[in-house]
Order: C-alpha cells, then sequence, then structure tokens
C-alpha cells in the first residue's frame, strides 16, 4: 500500500513539472492607448518634438520632413493622419526653434514618418479593465440594498450609475486594430534618430492611416448597346 502511494505520488510530481508543450502565459499587466480624436495625434506630435530636440545629434540640424512616399508598390501611401500629424510636427518643431525646412539640401536631416497597421484576426480572451468584475459587481450589490426599503425600486439603481460614471472614463475595448507609428530622421544611410509608438486605433479609421489597405467596393461594369438595325 505505502509503495502504490509513493507510487502515485512520485508519479504526480513528474507530470505537474513536464509538458508535451510550452504552457501559454499572460504578459504583465500592461496599458496602451488609443487613437481617436485629432488632439491625439497633436500629442504625439508634441512628444516626438521634445524627444528629436534632446537629441544632441540632431538638435542643431536642419530637418526637412519628407512627403509619404507613394507608388503602387508602396506600404503606406499617406491618408488623413499623414497629412496631420507632418503637419501637427513641423508646428511643433518650428516653436520650439528647430530649423525646418521646405526643401532638402545637402545638409539636411530627413525626417521620415512610418504608419504600419496591425489586424489581429483570431485573438484569445483579454482580460477586462482592472477592477471591472470588482467594480460591476458592487455596484449590483449596492443597487439591490434600497430597494427593500425606498418605495420606488429603480432608485437603487442610483449607487450602480455613480460607480459607473467614476470608473468609466478610462474604460475602452481593446479592439483588432492597432498602428505602429515610427518616426526617424536620416542623414545618408545613417539613422540619428528612431521612435516607435502603438496604439489601439477604431477598426473604422484604418482608412485614415492606411488608405491603400482599406478594401475598395467593386466597380459595376458598364455594359454598350451597339445599335444592329
Amino acid at each position: 500500500m505505502l509503495v502504490a502511494a509513493l507510487g502515485l505520488s512520485l508519479g504526480g510530481c513528474f507530470y505537474a513539472n513536464t509538458s508535451q508543450a510550452p504552457i501559454a502565459t499572460t504578459y504583465p499587466y500592461s496599458e496602451q492607448q488609443r487613437m481617436q480624436a485629432a488632439h491625439h495625434w497633436e500629442i504625439l506630435a508634441r512628444h516626438e518634438a521634445d524627444k528629436i530636440l534632446t537629441r544632441e545629434r540632431v538638435r542643431f540640424r536642419d530637418l526637412y520632413i519628407a512627403p509619404p512616399a507613394q507608388g503602387a508598390f508602396s506600404a503606406y501611401s499617406g491618408g488623413e493622419f499623414d497629412r496631420g500629424f507632418r503637419a501637427l510636427l513641423t508646428s511643433e518643431l518650428v516653436t520650439r526653434g528647430a530649423n525646418v525646412m521646405t526643401a532638402p539640401s545637402d545638409n539636411t536631416a530627413t525626417v521620415e514618418i512610418d504608419v504600419g497597421v496591425v489586424q489581429h484576426r483570431d485573438r484569445g480572451f483579454v482580460r477586462p479593465p482592472v477592477g471591472a468584475f470588482t467594480a460591476l459587481t458592487a455596484g449590483i450589490a449596492v443597487a439591490t440594498l434600497p430597494i427593500n426599503h425606498w418605495r420606488e425600486p429603480a432608485l437603487g439603481l442610483i449607487p450602480a450609475a455613480a460607480v459607473a460614471d467614476v470608473t468609466s472614463g478610462s474604460w475602452t475595448y481593446t479592439g483588432n486594430e492597432e498602428i505602429i507609428v515610427t518616426t526617424r530622421i536620416v542623414d545618408g544611410e545613417r539613422i540619428l534618430y528612431s521612435s516607435s509608438n502603438i496604439y489601439y486605433i477604431n477598426a473604422g479609421d484604418r482608412r485614415q492611416y492606411a488608405p491603400n489597405l482599406v478594401p475598395r467596393a467593386p466597380v459595376t461594369p458598364s455594359v454598350s448597346v451597339t445599335d444592329t438595325w
């Protein structure tokens, strides 16, 4: 009996510490902002301008903000974000005293902006905001307390509404659309500055960041009728 129990114990230890495939786990809790207003573009432009002008290699350089790459094989052909962010970055740099040129020359360093759109098609469960379940449970529990004491049961929803008003301002859905915005400053073949930022975006806003990746409606073919009379 003792041998059998020892065998089961050792077997349990063996199987508890082995696996035929890596066990899936999650990353530590982190937060990521969602872009859904032109003001958010301005915040990013301000952030980039501050970072650019703290770098010794580019602080006193003449800068030229390049237009987006064009062509059928370009990964990024511009959009509303492209025009807006370039204009905002230009304003932020000039306001801070940077030398921004309207045309490139042999002495200018070129500011390049690239936007990559990421679309997740098979995401697993994504944890809701921290405290969501607690706030929801607390709100429901508090809302049920006054029902037996107040004449109007609907008044019991007021505490839950107050909880929602306080906490819902920082909540948003995770979504399946993200963008990676990269700002680089290059001089010839040297990269003097590079910064990448990742944001969630609304699915319907993809056209603002990469219009070439938005499917277009099929064109209805026109039929010409030839007079045979």
